[in-house]
């Protein structure tokens, strides 16, 4: 969700605060330099989602420039959350039943932050937080934001090599982990270096932390619960390749919650239900931001878990649950069960719910509507289906396609650069012809900024420039995320596969880890020494198609096995669990 400037706002604003009869002639000269019947048909079928989206925009980009200008923080709106709804449940912990008012949610990151003051952090420090989900995790990056500390929210399924990267690059003078990952930390904390501060919460044995570690909850349990006088990064996933660290400054922190507030017309007096990880973007922006922006009651679970889904939603009342990826199908495999229509949820919010299930998932569930966005943590160039459109992540105005500068833009298959035409500025996609999604950059638009990630180069490969017109910048979306293969040369058939899955599951996350194996005599490159994926990906896993060996990782077995035509069909038809 990113407005254009301002200029484009203006325009429109003007159009719409004219008389009718002057609004309807602007039309009609539009009309008749549009395409005749076609422009009307369109209009008429889409000019109330516009509108809407328009709205909500406009809305949204105001009250940015509105905090921005007051210099409210994120911190700064929640205490007025707090004042609206202080003894309202803000949070409720699934796997004890716990529930926070607004307040007590209040005190407690008011102990955090005094904590940390009383320790020496000061502005612009960096705390990783590396823990499972829970209320406290809330509490904790939040209490952080209350003295400029900035949170590293780390994924609590990295281990070695990938964890230690994180909490480098963010240059963290602390780790606050939960008890349930001691044995992660320990394995790396002698490659930290002595100065990281050690801090650990749950269940205390000092036993099994590391040396130097402090238990948490005396500290906070010592610490005033009044107020004390950059917000956070997030990380991308890392599948191919280290996790990167993506800036959210305060103001996107609030864009991201409000838009999809507005956009898909929820309420205060909505339940939440958020499976979703707390270190992501969905969970804890898309999800928990409700809470701190909007009053919303949010139900925190520790993670996903199928069979007991419909159960939290029908015993905490929820109205609105949150899904990512594969969530909608798994809960599909389920068998049928009684409590699966005996909720209250109105809504399921997410992105990656296939057009396929679409329609299945909706009525078997008994849903109204579907909520499905597209967008990243740290991007310019998101999407949200407002009017509940079948299989539609989104959309961007056909009649009003300045107020929202997005576009596809074609690519070469084989390289993914962006082609041009003759005037060097990008070619946009035709109707059906595939592209990648980038969105224009005006860096002084708190709406259409693009903060980037830590790392700078990083950030310079997200830029494209004469996008839109000579001279532009834009942020590139980048690919969409697949099911992993790795191409191994095994000429000899000397690869140890039970070796090689105790290594991954020691050094990579489940979802880095590949999924399917193809083992080549040789692999090929270019002739800069580059390796030539192109036709390894145009392949594909097919067996009929591929003389070499495959292999499916089974999750369910936990190894790799053959893959033959029988379970090719089997995943194909989604029998087989990825």
């Amino acid at each position: 969700f990113r407005f254009p400037g301002a200029a484009d706002d203006d325009a429109f604003l003007l159009l719409v605060g004219l008389p009718w009869f002057q609004v309807l002639p602007a039309i009609l000269i539009f009309y008749l330099g549009s395409g005749g019947w076609s422009f009307l048909q369109i209009f008429a079928k889409t000019i109330g989602r516009d509108l809407h989206a328009a709205g909500v925009l406009l809305r949204v980009k105001m009250n940015v420039r509105r905090h921005l200008r007051e210099k409210n923080t994120i911190p700064k709106i929640f205490a007025e959350t707090v004042h609206r709804h202080g003894d309202k449940t803000a949070l409720i912990f699934e796997g004890t039943g716990e529930r926070w008012t607004f307040h007590q949610l209040d005190e407690y990151s008011n102990r955090v932050a005094n904590m940390l003051l009383e320790r020496g952090f000061k502005d612009g420090d960096v705390v990783a937080l590396f823990m499972e989900n829970r209320s406290q995790y809330v509490g904790l990056w939040l209490g952080m934001a209350k003295i400029g500390v900035e949170a590293a929210l780390i994924n609590f399924n990295l281990r070695l090599e990938a964890l230690v990267h994180c909490v480098t690059i963010s240059n963290a003078k602390a780790v606050m982990f939960g008890s349930e990952l001691n044995d992660a930390v320990s394995e790396v904390h002698s490659l930290m270096g002595k100065e990281v501060q050690m801090f650990c919460s749950g269940d205390w044995d000092p036993k099994r932390v590391p040396r130097g570690t402090e238990s948490l909850e005396p500290l906070l349990d010592a610490a005033p619960s009044h107020l004390p006088n950059r917000l956070f990064y997030i990380y991308t996933s890392g599948t191919t390749g280290m996790p990167k660290a993506a800036i959210v400054v305060h103001s996107r922190y609030y864009r991201m919650a409000a838009l999809v507030y507005y956009g898909f017309r929820m309420t205060s007096d909505d339940v939440l239900y958020d499976c979703l990880p707390l270190y992501h973007s969905a969970g804890n922006i898309v999800g928990v931001g409700q809470c701190i922006i909007h009053g919303m009651t949010v139900v925190i679970r520790k993670k996903f878990s199928a069979s007991r889904f419909w159960d939290d939603c029908a015993k905490y009342n929820c109205t609105i649950v949150q899904y990512i990826g594969e969530i909608c199908r798994y809960l599909l495999n389920q068998p049928v069960r009684d409590m699966e229509k005996q909720h209250r949820v109105r809504m399921a919010m997410g992105n990656g719910l296939r057009q396929s299930i679409w329609e299945e998932f909706m009525k078997r569930f008994n849903i109204p509507q579907i909520a499905e966005f597209y967008g990243a943590t740290e991007c310019n160039c998101s999407l949200g289906n407002f009017d509940n459109k079948i299989g539609a992540c989104g959309f961007n105005s056909r009649i009003l396609p300045f107020i929202y500068p997005i576009r596809l833009v074609r690519v070469d298959e084989e390289t993914m650069e962006l082609m041009r035409g003759p005037d060097g500025v990008c070619i946009p996609c035709k109707p059906g012809e595939p592209g990648q999604l980038v969105g224009r950059i005006i860096q002084n638009d708190p709406l259409r900024r693009f903060d980037g990630y830590v790392n700078q180069s990083a950030t310079s490969k997200k830029i494209a420039h004469s996008v839109f017109k000579k001279g532009d910048t834009a942020y590139l979306s980048g690919a969409e995320g697949k099911a992993g293969m790795a191409a191994i040369a095994d000429p000899s058939h000397s690869t140890d596969l039970e070796k090689l899955v105790k290594d991954m599951e020691k050094a990579l996350p489940p979802y880095a880890r590949p999924v399917f194996l193809r083992f080549l005599l040789e692999v090929n490159k270019t002739g800069t020494f580059k390796f030539q994926k192109t036709d390894l990906r145009r392949d594909s896993f097919n067996p009929s198609a591929v003389s070499d060996r495959l292999y499916f990782m089974d999750s369910r077995r936990g190894c790799y096995v053959q893959l033959d035509e029988d379970l090719y069909r089997s995943i194909l038809s989604g029998k087989h669990k990825l």
